[in-house]
C-alpha cells in the first residue's frame, strides 16, 4: 500500500467497512472541542480574560484543520469516484462534505485577517458550524441523505404546498385585521410573520387576531397547521424507515 492509499484509508471513512480509524476518532474528538470553545468564547465573562487563550486554541485548531483539508484533498485522486477523473481533486472540492470542510477553515482566516468586531462574531458562529464535519463520520448520516435525496420530489411538493399555504394564510388576515391591527397585519408581509408562527405551531402570542371573522380564520388556519408539519415529518419517515430497510437487506 502506498503512502496515499494509506491516508486515504485513514481519512476516509467510506473506505473502511469496519468503522472509524484513530485518525478519523482523533478528528471527531478535535471537531467537538473546537465547538465547544466556540460555545464558550461568546461568553464574555470568559473571553474576555482568557482573550490569549482562546485565541491560541483556535489557531491551533484552525491549523490542525487545514492540514486535514490538504491531506484529503490530495488522497482524493484514491478515491474510486474520482480516480483517474479528469479534473479529479476538483471535482472531490465540489462535493457537500468538501464544502463543509472548507467553510470550516473560514474562521482561521478570518481570524488571522480581520480585526473587524463584525467579522470576528461571523467566524464564531461558523466555528460552532464545524460540528456539522460530524456526519461525514456516521453512516447514519448517509442514510439521512439518501432518504432525503430519494424522496426529493415528495419533499419539494410539501414545501411548496406550505409556502403557497402560509401566503394564502396571511392574505386572509390581512383582509380580516388590517383595519383593526394595522401595525400587526396591516400588509401581506406583516401578516405573513404569524402565519408563519402559527402553521409551524410554534405560536409566539406577541401578535394574533382579534375580530371575530380573523378569529374563525386562524382557527381553520391553526387546525390546518398540523398537517403542515405532519407532511413532510411523514414522507422523511417512510424514506428514512425504506433506506434503512434496504441497508439491512444489502447487508444480508
Amino acid at each position: 500500500m502506498s503512502i496515499r492509499s494509506r491516508f486515504y484509508y485513514d481519512l476516509e471513512p467510506r473506505a473502511r467497512p469496519e468503522g472509524l480509524s484513530r485518525v478519523n476518532i482523533i478528528i471527531a474528538v478535535l471537531i467537538v472541542m473546537a465547538a465547544i470553545v466556540a460555545v464558550l468564547e461568546t461568553e464574555p465573562t470568559l473571553r474576555d480574560p482568557y482573550a490569549h487563550t482562546f485565541l491560541t486554541i483556535q489557531l491551533i485548531l484552525g491549523v490542525i484543520f487545514l492540514i486535514e483539508y490538504l491531506l484529503r484533498l490530495w488522497v482524493a485522486a484514491e478515491d474510486p469516484r474520482f480516480a483517474g477523473k479528469p479534473l479529479g481533486r476538483l471535482r472531490w472540492m465540489m462535493t457537500p462534505s468538501a464544502i463543509i470542510d472548507l467553510l470550516a477553515l473560514l474562521p482561521l482566516f478570518l481570524t488571522l485577517a480581520s480585526t473587524s468586531l463584525y467579522w470576528l462574531r461571523f467566524a464564531r458562529i461558523l466555528r460552532i458550524l464545524r460540528v456539522v464535519r460530524l456526519g461525514r463520520m456516521s453512516r447514519a448520516f448517509d442514510n439521512v441523505m439518501v432518504a432525503l435525496f430519494e424522496r426529493r420530489f415528495e419533499l419539494a411538493v410539501a414545501v411548496i404546498i406550505a409556502l403557497l399555504l402560509m401566503l394564502f394564510s396571511a392574505t386572509l388576515l390581512y383582509f380580516a385585521e388590517a383595519e383593526a391591527q394595522p401595525e400587526a397585519f396591516g400588509s401581506v408581509p406583516r401578516a405573513l410573520w404569524w402565519a408563519v408562527v402559527t402553521l409551524t405551531t410554534i405560536g409566539y402570542g406577541d401578535v394574533y387576531p382579534v375580530t371575530l371573522l380573523g378569529r374563525a380564520c386562524a382557527a381553520l388556519i391553526a387546525i390546518s397547521g398540523i398537517g403542515v408539519i405532519a407532511m413532510p415529518t411523514g414522507i422523511f419517515a417512510a424514506a428514512f424507515s425504506d433506506a434503512m430497510q434496504k441497508k439491512d437487506e444489502d447487508g444480508e
